[in-house]
């Protein structure tokens, strides 16, 4: 199940220890950004860049910025719109 934090109309998502155990919560977190209400900034924090996340965001007309926040964390952010 993803875990959300909010702080405003920030959705602050931390897959980073899913990911070490294995897990690919892709879909869910393409579903969750899928749902969000408009004007909600999606904050998701990896332990790697993940080119299939914003491949999936982009599919669904979604922009996406990766930055690189220290090893092995990463921040994928977007604006659903």
């Amino acid at each position: 199940m993803l875990e959300v934090a909010y702080d405003g109309n920030i959705a602050i998502i931390d897959v980073r220890e899913r990911i070490r155990q294995g897990e690919h919560p892709r879909h869910e977190i393409l579903n969750f950004v899928k749902n969000a209400n408009r004007a909600t900034v999606v904050e998701v924090h990896l332990p790697h860049p993940a080119p299939p996340l914003v491949a999936g965001l982009e599919s669904i007309g979604i922009n996406a910025i990766m930055n690189k926040l220290g090893p092995n964390h990463y921040r994928l952010m977007c604006l659903k719109i």
